[in-house]
């Protein structure tokens, strides 16, 4: 079933299918000589993230959510090359940088990048190998209270941050992991209601993917949305033991990552063309 309330079965298998194909290429792109070492950094950076788009895509359209963490190797193989390329290219330049991304916890798109892949890991328990790695990559060990307390969960001996670095909309949030247990449900509820509004942002701030399925700025016909699934308050519920019944069926809530035995947490939409894809996945 679609899980996302935009976008019939056609758009979600072809865009899946054009991700898997991009990134299969991109891959193969790798494996041979660069034609390009100085963009190399970002675009294997970018790849990582195309990796994730298609996580939540699949999410989107209906996978399972345990065969999503098959990708989790490749997104931190992608994001762990590019940090080597990146310190190769900027060191061989002179430069501070060279890719076009903040890693920086103060950064909102980073730190939403840091809370949805961690958050992702937790939800889909990927082996603690892979966990190690991605501890590694995030770093920023008591820079925000709440993505911090997040990752603490698993690994109960990170310093804990005194500061939350993005008070829209996460202080929602944080009001509810304290909440006393019977005021729970309805403040998580309202931070998943106020969760996309209260991100938008101006310039640079903006999450890169906020725009994607606007009907007038970015439709749907551009390819771009992937869902727009509140990570943080499934994965906060998962590991504060949060009661999210108030959030089960609101469209930004996936709460099939928390039940991936089912039935499904999403209101049923009806299916009208087949899967052309079906079995790519081996699902």
């Amino acid at each position: 079933m679609i899980r996302d309330s935009l976008g019939d079965l056609n758009y979600w298998c072809e865009r899946v299918a054009k991700d898997t194909a991009w990134i299969e290429n991109a891959n193969m792109l790798l494996s041979g000589p660069s034609k390009n070492p100085e963009y190399d950094p970002q675009f294997t950076l970018d790849i990582s993230r195309d990796i994730l788009r298609l996580m939540l895509r699949r999410y989107s359209l209906g996978d399972q959510p345990s065969e999503l963490s098959q990708l989790f190797p490749g997104l931190l193989d992608a994001w762990e090359l590019s940090n080597r390329l990146s310190d190769e290219i900027c060191a061989k330049h002179n430069l501070k940088t060279c890719r076009d991304w903040v890693f920086d916890l103060s950064d909102l798109n980073h730190y939403i990048w840091c809370f949805w892949v961690a958050g992702l890991a937790l939800l889909l328990k990927i082996p603690d190998d892979l966990w190690q790695r991605l501890l590694v990559l995030v770093g920023e060990e008591g820079r925000d209270v709440l993505l911090d307390r997040v990752i603490a969960s698993r690994q109960p001996e990170r310093v804990i941050g005194a500061e939350l670095l993005h008070v829209k909309p996460y202080a929602r949030l944080l009001k509810a992991i304290d909440a006393p247990e019977q005021q729970q449900a309805a403040l998580l509820r309202e931070f998943v209601e106020y969760w996309y509004p209260e991100l938008n942002r101006r310039g640079k701030q903006q999450p890169w993917w906020y725009l994607y399925g606007d009907p007038e700025k970015h439709p749907l016909e551009m390819g771009s949305y992937f869902g727009r699934w509140c990570i943080e308050a499934a994965v906060s519920a998962k590991v504060f033991g949060l009661d999210d019944s108030q959030c089960l069926g609101h469209e930004n809530y996936p709460g099939d990552l928390l039940r991936p035995d089912g039935p499904s947490t999403h209101k049923p939409r009806p299916e009208i063309k087949k899967r052309k894809w079906f079995g790519l996945f081996g699902s």
